[in-house]
């Protein structure tokens, strides 16, 4: 099976090397075209670079493309006549929909969500697919993203709250431990450094230790906060804070998610 990866930027360049390095041995070839043959220089041995994308269309069973929303209708456009018949056609943006895609393409398609953690291989990649994709399919796309972490599927009109979940989420992870990182500094002589090393190692013990015994957040709270002590005085600051700031965020990023969408298929209207 060849798996091709159009554009070679963060998302793409992290996908084809991964590919590549994982040894999975469903993957004869892994082909990459992108618009900038300069960003190519990079890439390491064993991808084949392709001229453009018809080419890489052309030669592969499984095609990724990594591009703006403002960019796939035309690139769908440009490749549906050079896929193969049985093709599986993957987007990954997620707020372009199925429906706005078979504007232009009437074939299988999936959509893939991973996360900034697949750099460590501990991505929560998430998958949804169209009515045309097979048990088969799915099959091989979980197989062949298992290199970069757990694949999760849901439906497709959950994907928008799912990538807030796990794509965006560690940036609002580091946002928030950001701030309190930098709060900290206005109450203690610890250096920047220590400061952050404490939290991060704190954090991902925490997590850690959720995973492995099965506890809940409440459970940690309870383990931690005794009734009347030190730390349930800064849990309760967090339980009587943090909701309004939280239930903003998500009113935000899913409003913004709608918006990029309706641009998205503005933009396929012009690629028909």
């Amino acid at each position: 099976m060849n798996v091709g990866v159009i554009g070679y930027g963060s998302m793409g360049k992290m996908l084809a090397d991964k590919f590549i390095a994982s040894g999975n041995q469903k993957i004869e070839e892994v082909f990459v075209a992108n618009r900038s043959k300069e960003k190519l220089s990079t890439a390491p041995e064993g991808l084949v670079i392709c001229d453009n994308n018809s080419e890489l269309a052309d030669k592969s069973n499984i095609v990724f493309v990594c591009v703006r929303p403002s960019d796939i209708g035309n690139i769908v456009a440009e490749i549906d006549g050079a896929l193969k018949q049985d093709a599986l056609l993957v987007s990954l943006n997620g707020n372009v929909t199925f429906e706005t895609l078979g504007r232009i393409s009437k074939r299988k398609m999936a959509k893939v969500i991973p996360s900034v953690t697949a750099e460590i291989d501990r991505s929560q990649t998430l998958v949804c697919y169209n009515e045309l994709v097979s048990e088969e399919d799915k099959a091989i796309l979980k197989d062949i993203l298992g290199c970069i972490g757990r694949v999760i599927e849901l439906p497709e009109n959950e994907m928008g709250m799912g990538s807030e979940l796990v794509s965006c989420m560690p940036g609002f992870i580091a946002s928030i431990f950001d701030v309190i990182c930098k709060e900290a500094r206005n109450h203690t002589q610890i250096s920047d450094d220590q400061i952050v090393n404490m939290v991060l190692n704190t954090m991902s013990a925490t997590g850690d230790l959720m995973l492995r015994k099965e506890m809940t957040f409440e459970e940690v709270v309870t383990r931690v906060a005794t009734k009347g002590g030190i730390t349930q005085e800064g849990t309760q600051v967090v339980y009587d804070k943090l909701p309004e700031i939280a239930g903003e965020l998500f009113d935000k990023t899913l409003a913004k998610r709608r918006m990029i969408a309706e641009k998205a298929a503005a933009s396929f209207n012009e690629a028909k």
